[in-house]
């Protein structure tokens, strides 16, 4: 088969990430690049050789797939387009911006048949590719993912900026229904939540707690997966992780630590990891999870099967994400009778001295969100 023709749709900083790898792919030909500012795509077309575009309808006849790197506010409207226009698609992470955009893209995809998948990259990282076969049937699960404030993709919130990250990767290992979610979450800096955490309950059982958070001044992508057998330790902007195994004694609850002698004691408090809870660390993996996720692309569309992260999963993903977005909007700071609510809450004597209620933060908000 011929090289993949393939554009990039928008040149912000990830689309002009997106770009380089794909110009220098033996297996794609990048043809254009596509920004409606002109000095950003005109940078991106002299870095990569491609033809720079203002309008993404321009594509249609000269390439086979897009990579969608927009701002989500527009990805309906952008992939619809260019759904119509018969090309497979990467949509960036978040699919859309709500389960009933994200439900539209799935289905019209599938009546085009054409690919159409989301860039949940971290499903590509190293970090979670090297021990993925060992974490069947997770029971618990703590994930971190912090960092500055990025001063883009402020058309959207930390959940749907950051901890969507984590949900598709939750969502992928525990492969059950989401029955319960509990979420706090504050708004700091702008127009939406700018720290959550939230809780997921599991019908299989399995618990996570999941914090995002983009105004930390302590960056962090890491996760730990708690499974009946093991522990995994991934860190995913280090690209390693580190498997913790329980020997038979600890796991069959025969290990006695009240039998032990002050001496065996001794000998464990330095020897804990090597002998009991054997810890390894696995080798890190020198591959790049935006290059994998491209091949993987290219791959989906070269022999017409279904990519590794679908659009059912990026829909799924952002169904959780908004249930989480509405826990943080209704969370009660005070109690249940509160009038403090949401992620908008000032605290309390701010308010008052100001004479805001809390509440019509959120609403207008909220209003704004549904206009644009």
């Amino acid at each position: 088969m011929s090289r993949l023709r393939l554009a990039v749709v928008g040149t912000g900083r990830l689309g002009r990430i997106h770009a380089r790898i794909a110009a220098a792919l033996q297996s794609v030909q990048l043809v254009a690049v596509v920004d409606p500012v002109a000095s950003a795509r005109e940078k991106v077309a002299a870095e990569t050789g491609a033809q720079p575009l203002a309008d993404y309808r321009d594509l249609f006849g000269d390439v086979d797939a897009a990579i969608v790197a927009t701002p989500t506010s527009s990805h309906l409207q952008v992939a619809c387009d260019l759904l119509r226009g018969g090309l497979h698609l990467l949509v960036e992470k978040p699919l859309a911006a709500s389960p009933e955009d994200a439900q539209q893209l799935v289905e019209l995809a599938r009546r085009q048949q054409l690919v159409l998948q989301v860039g949940h990259v971290e499903r590509f990282n190293p970090a979670l590719t090297s021990v993925r076969d060992r974490l069947a049937d997770p029971k618990y699960i703590e994930a971190k993912r912090l960092s500055g404030y990025p001063f883009r993709s402020t058309d959207i919130g930390v959940v749907l900026d950051l901890m969507i990250h984590d949900i598709d990767v939750v969502l992928t290992l525990v492969q059950s229904p989401v029955e319960q979610i509990d979420a706090v979450g504050i708004s700091v800096l702008g127009n939406h939540e700018d720290m959550v955490n939230a809780r997921l309950r599991f019908a299989s059982g399995c618990i996570a707690n999941l914090t995002a958070s983009r105004v930390s001044y302590a960056p962090q992508r890491s996760m730990q997966v708690f499974t009946s057998h093991c522990c995994a330790t991934i860190d995913f902007a280090a690209r390693r992780s580190t498997i913790v195994e329980p020997d038979a004694k600890v796991l069959g609850r025969e290990f006695s630590l009240d039998a032990l002698s002050p001496e065996q004691k001794n000998h464990l408090r330095e020897h804990l990891f090597t002998d009991l809870l054997v810890k390894h660390e696995l080798p890190a993996l020198d591959t790049n999870a935006i290059e994998q996720e491209q091949l993987d692309f290219a791959a989906s569309i070269r022999l017409g099967s279904s990519p590794q992260v679908s659009a059912n999963d990026g829909r799924d993903a952002v169904a959780v994400a908004q249930r989480i977005v509405e826990q943080v909007r209704s969370h009660a700071w005070d109690g249940q009778k509160s009038a403090r609510r949401g992620a908008f809450a000032m605290p309390e004597s701010l308010s008052m001295i100001a004479g805001v209620d809390p509440w019509s933060l959120e609403d207008t908000v909220v209003m704004r969100r549904k206009a644009g």
